[in-house]
């Protein structure tokens, strides 16, 4: 029996040494150590033994194991290692390589113009606010001094959903939802998306964005209106920008108009950017309508407010000279990454 542990013992460390591979030590393994390997078939056939001698013998095939398991977890390990240096050297990485940027994308002219835009009024104490997407007509044109017989009404071509509920035609809506409020004195910028029934063209879409803003305070007049829109055109057009006021006509602010500024591309020339005139048209504002403040529980004889709003596409195909407004909802990177 002795000679016989002696030999499998000689044979496993001699198979081990040969190994060339992780799957050949396994199978020495197996072959020795499994259930139906030489050393198991040793301990199997005890019973043959005088008793005398057993436990001479099961001290002898302990360590036999015992040598035969330490030889192979060595050679495992250091064949694992070697596997691992050449697979590392094959896969070997140049880490003073630059790395390849993640392809996320572009900022979006109209987010770039907005930002602009609200980072002037924010310096100038607005707060930025935002209101409901789908809305009351009353909200949308009946608080706003439209009533249902205006025709007013009828020139916007209103998304409605029932006949009380629309898409909102115009971001107004929201100045109401805060005079409501009665937290006065009130300085707001309201900025979002709109809704009307236009084809879509180079000037025109039936989604796009406007920018409103509010003042109610004591003591407000034109003269603050002209003020802060010839600031806010100066800051965003350059400071030579000059400003002319149009009358016109809007049913929310009485006096109503429309601003232009200079064209930014000759200067106030005249060119084919601004058609000639040296003019460009950009918002339209007036004083907010007495009949507006009070429908929205303000008394008129004590505040007085101004308004303004401007379509925030047009800001931005006028600031970075597009064309077309198509352009702005195609997503194409390669238009995108030019702003």
């Amino acid at each position: 029996m002795r000679e016989k542990l002696e030999k499998i013992r000689e044979q496993a460390l001699a198979q081990i040494a040969a190994s060339d591979a992780l799957e050949k030590l396994n199978e020495v393994r197996v072959n020795i150590l499994g259930k139906k390997g030489e050393l198991t078939a040793v301990l199997k056939s005890m019973k043959d033994v005088a008793p005398e001698e057993r436990p001479k013998i099961g001290q002898m095939v302990n360590e036999t194991r015992e040598e035969i398991e330490k030889s192979l977890e060595a050679a495992m390990k250091k064949m694992e290692r070697a596997v691992r240096e050449a697979k590392m050297k094959a896969e070997v990485i140049d880490v003073t390589l630059p790395a390849k940027k993640n392809i996320i994308g572009h900022r979006h002219p109209c987010t770039i113009a907005l930002e602009e835009v609200e980072r002037i009024f924010v310096g100038m104490g607005y707060e930025v606010v935002e209101g409901p997407e789908v809305e009351k007509d009353y909200y949308n044109f009946e608080a706003l001094n439209i009533p249902a017989d205006h025709p007013a009404k009828d020139e916007q071509d209103t998304f409605y959903i029932t006949g009380d509920i629309l898409l909102r035609t115009q971001t107004s809506s929201t100045q109401i939802h805060e005079m409501e409020k009665g937290r006065l004195p009130i300085r707001m910028l309201a900025p979002g998306r709109v809704f009307r029934s236009d084809e879509v063209d180079a000037t025109h879409s039936p989604s796009f964005h406007q920018v409103e803003g509010l003042v109610v305070d004591k003591n407000i007049t034109f003269s603050d209106l002209k003020g802060t829109l010839a600031e806010y055109a100066r800051e965003l057009f350059g400071e030579e920008t000059k400003v002319k006021f149009r009358p016109h006509h809007f049913p929310f602010t009485e006096p109503s108009a429309e601003m232009d500024v200079t064209c930014f591309k000759c200067g106030g020339n005249g060119c084919r950017f601004c058609k000639g005139s040296g003019w460009i048209e950009i918002l339209g504002c007036g004083m907010v309508h007495p009949h507006v403040l009070e429908m929205s529980g303000i008394d008129s004889e004590t505040y007085t407010g101004f308004a303004f709003g401007m379509g925030l596409e047009r800001i931005a195909l006028l600031k970075y000279e597009i064309d077309d407004m198509r352009l702005l909802y195609e997503n194409d990177v390669r238009f995108l990454k030019q702003f």
